[in-house]
């Protein structure tokens, strides 16, 4: 499979990528190419018509079986391509003042 680094940092690939999004809740869920991605963003093809979905929030299914994911938000439509954001949820978590209880922990 073919594939460059564009300047923006994104990979490119040839011929893409096999993947599929679906819905938070598994309501749904669709196949699609990945085209390009980045650390940040992605850009996809669509095989089937997204019309009616909720594409607030989703997951980005990498592997068959769901193993491998990230969140996903829509950012924007263009035909049968889309373009996505990955959400972090890592930044949410608060492990701040879990480092500092345990350090004061291991102080006393």
């Amino acid at each position: 499979m073919a594939e460059e680094v564009a300047t923006n940092g994104r990979v490119i690939f040839g011929r893409g990528y096999n993947v599929w999004i679906m819905a938070i809740d598994g309501t749904w869920r669709r196949s699609c190419v990945l085209k390009a991605v980045s650390s940040h963003d992605a850009e996809l093809i669509l095989e089937t018509s997204i019309e009616g979905l909720n594409l607030k929030e989703f997951f980005l299914l990498l592997s068959s079986t769901g193993l491998a994911y990230r969140r996903c938000e829509l950012v924007k439509v263009n035909g049968a391509q889309i373009d996505i954001r990955f959400l972090n949820t890592k930044g949410s978590k608060k492990k701040s003042p879990a480092k500092s209880d345990h350090g004061d922990m291991a102080d006393a």
